[in-house]
């Protein structure tokens, strides 16, 4: 088992950033990530440094994989996911869903200037406390997961608060422990690159940062030869799982269904219009970022109980 703490961060995906550390298939990493702030925000008189920060999401690695290329599959297996310290943080977003629009007026908050507010959350025993203006709190089960994750394009440097078929900046809450990631693979190396990690998130994540978190996180990273993924997929123990990412969001919401309509009937054997039922009676939808700059995510999720049994 390999162990990478990191020296320095990256805020763009790019085969063009050296690699931290090189894996054969079927490695496990330890590895550090810093929170989307690079650790700059530690208590809520911290808020002042938001203005100042001019690059957010910075990405652990690059991980180098020995053997993969194009037309590859590369697969990742959450081990694990830690908190660094014992606490995480987040704050409303002015430009969040919720507070900007110019219809519906009464659901929108037209025309208010709200201050941004950060939130200190303990983390204790896997229960994450999120404090109210009233002075009480909220105790919720932390569910670390992986907010950016994504591997190199053939050209581009891409923002790591953009997300696309490379995956990115997905904020998808499954890509958690005990559930494996699967993503194209589009340069020699993959260069997997990991950050933005929230011990908690709500689906959509709409009001902005929900509970930040620097992390160590435990990965076995393994190649599938000569076959390749159109966009990223998940599965864990209950669900196969398609993602879309795009703009707006329903467009994100076909990309993914037109992809587990074409993985049941490619790789389970479903009659395609058999999948299109299923599609309204067993699919399950989930908003993963909502508010990211131009890009929505989106997946669908399939029951395995009904894959058929081998």
């Amino acid at each position: 088992m390999k162990r990478l703490s990191q020296k320095e961060y990256f805020y763009v995906i790019s085969k063009y950033n050296e690699p931290a550390i090189s894996v054969k298939p079927g490695e496990t990493v330890v590895f550090e990530t810093a929170d989307n702030s690079t650790n700059r925000i530690r208590r809520k008189e911290d808020v002042e440094v938001i203005p100042t920060i001019k690059y957010w999401n910075p990405l652990s690695g690059p991980i180098l994989v020995e053997g993969a290329k194009p037309g590859d599959t590369l697969t990742v297996y959450i081990n694990d996911i830690k908190p660094l310290f014992g606490q995480g943080w987040g704050c409303e977003e002015p430009a969040g869903i919720s507070t900007v629009g110019d219809v519906h007026e009464g659901i929108y908050l037209v025309g208010e200037t709200r201050p941004i507010v950060v939130h200190i959350c303990p983390i204790e025993n896997g229960v994450v406390k999120i404090p109210l203006k009233n002075g009480k709190q909220i105790s919720v089960q932390s569910r670390p997961f992986i907010g950016t994750i994504g591997v190199a394009t053939e050209i581009e440097a891409i923002s790591a608060l953009i997300c696309g078929k490379f995956g990115g900046n997905m904020d998808c809450p499954d890509i958690t422990k005990g559930n494996r990631l699967f993503l194209p693979v589009y340069t020699e190396g993959a260069f997997l690159h990991v950050g933005d990690v929230h011990a908690l998130q709500g689906d959509g994540e709409l009001g902005g940062p929900p509970v930040e978190i620097a992390s160590e996180c435990t990965l076995t990273i393994d190649v599938i030869k000569g076959k390749t993924v159109n966009w990223p997929r998940i599965e864990s123990p209950e669900y196969i799982m398609t993602v879309g990412n795009s703009c707006p969001l329903d467009n994100s919401l076909r990309i993914a269904n037109t992809e587990m309509l074409y993985l049941l009937r490619d790789e389970y054997g479903f009659d395609l219009e058999d999948a299109i039922y299923l599609s309204s009676t067993v699919f399950r939808i989930r908003v993963n970022g909502a508010i990211n700059p131009g890009f929505s995510s989106v997946s669908v999720m399939f029951p395995k109980e009904y894959l058929p049994k081998s």
